[in-house]
């Protein structure tokens, strides 16, 4: 925090730290958020990044959102997903039917990852867990699996009493490749008091990801914004990654979530959609203090593509996917459909002035388009 008497950063303040090379701090951060000066962030954003050695292309991957159960033990106030077991709509696919579904889906478009999030079901096992990477590793052995969130980790141990790493270190034999960044939501105690009173301390967030990384596993992180959050917790959140990146380096991006309340509790009390110039300030104040995560999403199916063009201005590097069949967004209220096809997603991005990279998980290049 800034002590008595001392400047209050500006935009030309932070500038200079960036032009240096100078690591930003919670003060900076905040200066940035309380900006109006949408474009001088976007240009600053996007100064940080080519410094930092980015370049004009920009990612994505070709994959599969899956999501075997909606059935779930917390009830998170801004989520519109999850049901209990009695609850119409309460679904629990089982194994043989996953595979043969993603095994089809591969068939049709050749996707390399799998992404898969379920809810928290007191109705499984960790050997149900454990069967499903497997299974699906043996029948698509080639695609990577991007598998199950640090809450799920936290419950897989809650079910079977056993600690983070050995889950981990037995997900991983069976086939699990990496670690999507859900559950982050706002690190903040008193936001997680009121969103989300029945999850895990986002302590155990942090335990479950820094174990992934030192067992070789790479992960993703979020932040859920746009709701109860003030500035102050969004830059101690982006503050609190990039100390752990410091740490373990196995975060391969962040992805900026803006809160959706449609279906949710807030949507009866007020709650609106994020604006698209919050959208965008977002990113930029992301790329910016995340100094040491490369890769930057803006996740075209929660802000449409035209805005994720426009994002590849603010910082982002990374339009996300095809995201064939995504569930989380739609059931809070997103239209914006839920599949792109690769020259769709290829057209936006060359129209941003961008090169196109298709890429697999690990940000290795499968195709470009110059």
């Amino acid at each position: 925090m800034a002590t008595v008497g001392a400047s209050v950063p500006t935009l030309d303040t932070v500038r200079e730290k960036v032009e240096a090379g100078d690591r930003l701090d919670f003060e900076d951060g905040l200066a940035l958020l309380e900006s109006d000066d949408l474009l001088a962030l976007g240009e600053l954003a996007d100064l940080a990044r080519r410094l930092r050695g980015g370049t004009d292309d920009v990612y994505f991957v070709q994959n599969l959102y899956l999501n075997q159960t909606n059935v779930c033990r917390v009830k998170c106030k801004f989520c519109a997903f999850a049901r209990t077991a009695k609850q119409e709509g309460a679904y629990t696919i089982s194994i043989a039917e996953l595979v043969e579904d993603a095994a089809r889906q591969h068939e049709l478009t050749g996707f390399t990852e799998i992404h898969m999030v379920n809810g928290e079901s007191p109705h499984v096992t960790f050997e149900w867990y454990v069967e499903t990477v497997r299974a699906l590793h043996a029948a698509l052995p080639d695609v990577h699996l991007k598998l199950y969130t640090a809450s799920e980790i936290h419950h897989m141990s809650t079910l079977s009493g056993l600690g983070y790493e050995e889950i981990l270190r037995e997900l991983r034999d069976a086939g699990l490749g990496s670690l999507p960044g859900g559950g982050a939501e706002i690190f903040a105690d008193r936001v997680r008091r009121l969103v989300a009173p029945g999850k895990e301390h986002p302590d155990r967030w942090f335990e479950v990801h820094d174990i992934a990384h030192r067992l070789g596993l790479p992960t993703h992180c979020t932040m859920l914004y746009g709701h109860v959050e003030t500035y102050e917790e969004r830059v101690d959140h982006l503050l609190r990654l990039r100390d752990q990146q410091d740490r373990t380096g196995g975060f391969l991006a962040f992805v900026p979530l803006a809160f959706h309340p449609e279906n949710t509790v807030f949507e009866r009390r007020g709650w609106a959609f994020t604006s698209g110039a919050e959208d965008l300030k977002m990113m930029a104040v992301s790329r910016l203090l995340l100094d040491n995560i490369p890769n930057l999403k803006a996740y075209w199916i929660m802000m449409g593509l035209p805005l994720a063009s426009v994002a590849l201005h603010f910082g982002a590097n990374d339009v996300q996917g095809t995201v064939v069949r995504e569930e989380i967004f739609r059931a809070a209220g997103s239209t914006i459909g839920s599949e792109q096809k690769i020259d769709e997603l290829v057209r936006h991005v060359k129209d941003a002035g961008r090169v196109p990279v298709q890429r697999d998980t690990l940000y290795r290049e499968l195709r470009r388009w110059e």
